[in-house]
Order: C-alpha cells, then structure tokens, then sequence
C-alpha cells in the first residue's frame, strides 16, 4: 500500500490532522495499534474548552507549595519516588510558569484556543454528530468565599479575551443546576462560561470523525509504531497481518506514546506525563445534571455523559506504567458526594489515562529539524479534545505549503533541540 501521508496515532488529535491533509487532497492512512479513538481521547471530562485561554501553569506561590507538598490534595496526587525521577522536568515546568513565559504561552496558543469550537463545528456538521453536542457551555464553582471572590475578579480580567461568561451567586448556581440544593449550604457560587461546548460521549465523536475520514478515501491500519522504519523514500510500517504501507511523510501524533517514535530517529524532546482518571456514576435522586461543573478547589469534573455522570481526576504524577492507585478518585468521589447526590458506580473498574505535557504548556506542531518528511503533533496536555482539529489544520496548511491561520514557530520541536 503506498500513501502520500502515513498518520501514526488514531485518537482525535490524528485524525483531526488526517481529515484535513485529506481536504487538502494529500492520500493519508492511519495507523494505531488499538481502536479509534480508544486511547486519552476516550477518557477526558468531554469539554471543547474556548474559555481556557491560560495554560495550567507550575503554581509559584508559597501556600499552594505547601498543600500539594503533604500530598493529601485531591487536584494533585503524587508517587514520591517518581517525582525524583521527573525532577529536571518539573523544574522546567516551573521556570516556564513564570508571569513572562506564562504569558508568551498564551499569545502562542491564542489563535488555537480561538479556532477550537469552530474547527469542532465543521467536522460536527460534516460527519452528523451534532447529537453527541451540548452548547450550554460549563460551569465552575467555588466552596470557600475568598476563593470565590478571586475567581470573579479573574473571569473580569479575561474580558480582553472576547469570552462570554455570567457570574453565578449561590442561588443563580442552584437554578441552573438544583439536583444541588440539598446540599447548597457548600457552595458560594461559580462562573457560567458560555463559549464551550460539551460532549456526552468523547469516544463517539471520534470515531465519528474517523467514519468520516474513511468516507472520504482514507485507510486505517491495525500495526505498531514502533515497528516504523527509515526507507530511502521515506517510510514504512507493517501491519499486525504483514501489510506494508509505504509513505513520503509521516506525522507522528500518538499522544503519550510519541516518544516511542521521536527517541528511536534520535530527539530529545521533553515529553512527561499526568495520569487522571474517570468513572461512571448513577445519580441517587433528583433533576439531572444538565451542565459540566467543576469542583474547582478540589479539582474534579462531574459531566452528564451517554454512560452516566462521569467523574474525572485532577492531576496524578506517577509512572506511566504503575498500576491505577485509587487514592485521588476515592477523594474527590468524597467531595463529590457531600455537594451531589452521586450513586454507585457504572463500571467496576476506573478508567485510569495518560494526558502527554511539555514544560512550556505548548504542544509539539512541526517538522522534525534533522529528517525529511517527518512531522510531529503530540503534547495537548489537558486540552487535546479541545485543540485537536484546530491543531490538525495548523500542522496541514504547514505540510502542504499553505499559509498558517496561527503562527507554527512556537509550536516548531526545534525549540527543545
């Protein structure tokens, strides 16, 4: 099988980038060793985040130091044994939350950021999934006054960004969503953001998304990245059943597992990884949750989704590879319940992922500086739902020698080499 363009990874980031080199009349075939779409982009809180114009950043101040150093925090777990071992790499982190760089990271990521619903609506309309699509938008709230007083003042300082949001008191909080008011005594109020639109089920987006890709003439196959070889022409990859299918160009957009691929051809790029989790729930009694809310203090999603109220994790710094520790979603099911009335679960087992970060809050967009043909696309951190066509249309108009509706510079792997 020969192809112009061989896309590595099958979640939403490559096939987002797969339908648009696909627009773009590039002959493109995807690759993964597992389902479509069954990977991070399965298990995240479902949000097409507009409203996220600043990158979650190393915190710099003293107190949030502290708490998260006890390690008995429910936004941000840690294996201490691990964090020795990611040392230089959260110390990177931290140079780059800076107020200065911080800021850099916004203006680079803006235009993304912008583009993200819209990019999302032409592939909705496109491959008829407006049915998996809520436009309510999400909402964050705040237990403790102080906290909720800072958080109103933020929103306000976000208006230079052209977001639509409403401040929420208690009670505004409770008529959007009353399935809380049994326990309101708990919630000093929130913010209502307008712009996002929410999922009920990420994988079906996906895959709706890959249905249209193969609608339009492109191929899936079933192989292991790992396998990918070097050829005078370009590349090559065999599948699981012996196929071969040769490229001039890949994109390498496998997510957490990038590095498989980026190491083997000779970069160091710094790729580390946060793990979360989600789970599925009843609810007990009451009106349904209508809305994606966020505990923003102890740092837990509850979305109404196809399967249930999913409920996803903050942050958990462990090895990839170390079995799921239940410490985090025991925490925030406790915080959960004491808000809503959350049932049993759906699922007997959690759903435990990799969300792949690098140290300057900016993915990886570009061509690889020491080989021909070879692209990357990986590195969404917390928003790879949210950026993936909007950073698929980035890395296609670069591909196929077309202006870039953002600037690709800061995006470019070159900046770690």
């Amino acid at each position: 099988m020969k192809t112009d363009i061989l896309v590595l990874g099958a979640g939403i980031v490559g096939v987002s980038a797969a339908l648009h080199l696909q627009d773009r009349g590039r002959s493109v075939v995807l690759a993964d060793r597992g389902e479509p779409g069954g990977g991070t982009s399965y298990g995240n809180a479902g949000l097409i985040e507009r409203s996220s114009v600043i990158p979650y950043s190393f915190p710099r101040q003293i107190g949030p130091l502290l708490r998260y150093a006890l390690n008995n925090a429910a936004d941000v777990r840690y294996d201490p044994a691990y964090l020795l071992r990611i040392a230089p790499w959260l110390a990177r982190y931290w140079w780059h939350s800076s107020p200065a760089n911080l800021e850099k990271a916004t203006r680079a990521l803006l235009p993304l950021v912008e583009a993200s619903v819209s990019e999302h609506d032409r592939l909705i309309e496109r491959a008829g999934a407006a049915h998996l699509i809520r436009e309510k938008g999400w909402i964050s709230f705040y237990k403790n006054p102080r906290r909720y007083a800072a958080a109103r003042a933020d929103a306000e300082s976000l208006s230079p960004f052209g977001l639509s949001m409403r401040v929420l008191d208690s009670q505004d909080f409770l008529a959007l969503e009353p399935a809380f008011a049994d326990r309101a005594h708990g919630i000093a109020g929130g913010v209502h953001w307008l712009d996002p639109k929410t999922v009920t089920d990420p994988l079906a987006l996906t895959r709706a998304y890959m249905d249209l890709f193969l609608r339009g003439g492109g191929k899936f196959l079933t192989a292991d990245a790992s396998g990918l070889r070097e050829e005078k022409s370009g590349w090559s990859l065999q599948s699981g059943t012996g196929d071969i299918v040769e490229a001039g160009e890949i994109v390498v957009a496998l997510g957490p597992q990038s590095g498989r691929i980026f190491r083997k051809v000779g970069y160091s790029i710094p790729l580390a990884i946060k793990r979360g989790y989600h789970r599925h729930y009843g609810q007990v009694d009451g009106p349904p949750l209508t809305h994606s809310v966020v505990d923003e203090e102890a740092g837990y999603v509850l979305a109404p989704m196809a399967r249930g109220v999913r409920l996803t994790t903050g942050i958990e710094f462990a090895a990839p590879d170390a079995p799921a520790n239940m410490i985090q979603l025991r925490r925030d099911e406790d915080y959960a319940r004491q808000l809503f009335p959350l049932g049993e679960p759906v699922e007997q087992t959690p759903w435990l992922g990799l969300r792949p970060c690098l140290p300057d809050m900016r993915p990886v967009i570009g061509p690889a500086p020491r080989h021909r043909g070879l692209w990357f696309n990986f590195g969404h951190a917390h928003h790879g739902l949210t950026l993936g066509p909007a950073s698929g249309r980035l890395l296609a108009e670069q591909m196929c020698g077309a202006p870039t509706f953002a600037d690709p510079i800061p995006f470019h792997p070159h900046r770690f080499l």
